[in-house]
């Protein structure tokens, strides 16, 4: 079956009856004068959300109470995602600079990593972080096959893989290889398992995280159908569904077992989402030159942080 009604379009039942489609009925511009829009992220303390600009190698920052844009930092290195550490710190992936960097709360910048086995990476393209302080983040070659994104080269490493960085010891380690063109990554809440989306691929991957930190179980979660879209960067909701941006497939949300329930229609290639807002209900979409908001009946999830 499939339906539309307005922007929401519904391949399963289970989209309707988990009242997927039951929150605005329009999205709204906030935000439109950007070459390539990602890396959403909402601050809670600041009542903002950051995101990039790559082409134009600038962080923007959007506020919630006046509507206001203005520039977080430029350059900043044609940052693509970010992400918040457990004090609060934003944690950006630099693909111009080839590293992963920290902002720290009097705004000077720590290099989280840059290097595996004395190789520069080749662009680190997004982040996340565990509960235990590690930085996962994933390593395609986008940043490195144009001027347009970062800066053309060739890869040092030779391979796109995800890796893991111990801000505590400076240490990197590979956590998984096999990609085409790592993307997107999220933990499930529980931090039970690592999802991540190969855009070339066309695929998500999903991985059993063990207890000391390594993974195991690799599995195809799910493939993009034809025609709809490639996958970028992925987010859970508080009822264990998959969202992900599908870039010109708008925006897809999954079932917990893989199943394609529905999509919403954005008028723009997405690039990224993030839930954010007071409640956690609002769904910030990048999309090539823009920026969306749309309140859901839906609920991000909130990360299950364990004692470390």
């Amino acid at each position: 079956m499939s339906s539309i009604e307005g922007i929401y379009e519904t391949l399963d039942d289970r989209f309707r009856t988990g009242r997927c489609a039951n929150g605005d009925s329009r999205l709204k511009l906030l935000y439109d004068d950007c070459r390539w829009a990602e890396g959403p992220l909402y601050l809670p303390a600041w009542g903002q959300l950051v995101f990039s600009d790559i082409p134009n190698d600038r962080i923007l920052r959007w506020d919630e109470r006046t509507g206001a844009v203005g520039v977080l930092r430029s350059p900043a290195g044609h940052v693509n995602g970010n992400t918040l550490d457990r004090e609060g710190r934003l944690v950006s992936c630099e693909q111009g600079g080839r590293r992963v960097v920290r902002t720290e709360h009097d705004g000077t910048l720590t290099v989280l990593a840059d290097r595996y086995r004395g190789k520069r990476f080749n662009s680190p393209n997004d982040a996340v972080v565990r509960s235990d302080g590690s930085v996962w983040f994933s390593d395609p070659d986008f940043g490195i096959t144009s001027d347009y994104e970062g800066h053309r080269a060739q890869s040092e490493i030779g391979a796109r893989n995800v890796y893991r960085a111990d801000p505590a010891t400076g240490e990197v380690r590979l956590a998984a290889d096999g990609f085409e063109g790592p993307n997107g990554l999220v933990f499930s809440p529980g931090e039970e398992r690592l999802y991540v989306s190969d855009t070339r691929a066309g695929h998500i991957r999903v991985f059993d995280v063990r207890d000391d930190g390594t993974l195991a179980g690799d599995r195809v979660f799910t493939e993009v159908p034809q025609g709809y879209g490639r996958f970028d960067n992925i987010r859970f909701d508080d009822e264990g569904r998959l969202w992900a941006a599908a870039m010109d497939g708008g925006v897809h949300c999954y079932d917990p077992d893989g199943t394609l329930i529905g999509r919403i229609l954005v008028p723009e290639p997405v690039s990224n989402i993030a839930f954010g807002g007071a409640r956690n209900n609002i769904m910030f979409i990048t999309a090539t030159t823009g920026l969306y908001s749309l309140m859901l009946s839906v609920t991000g999830a909130r990360r299950i942080h364990r004692t470390p």
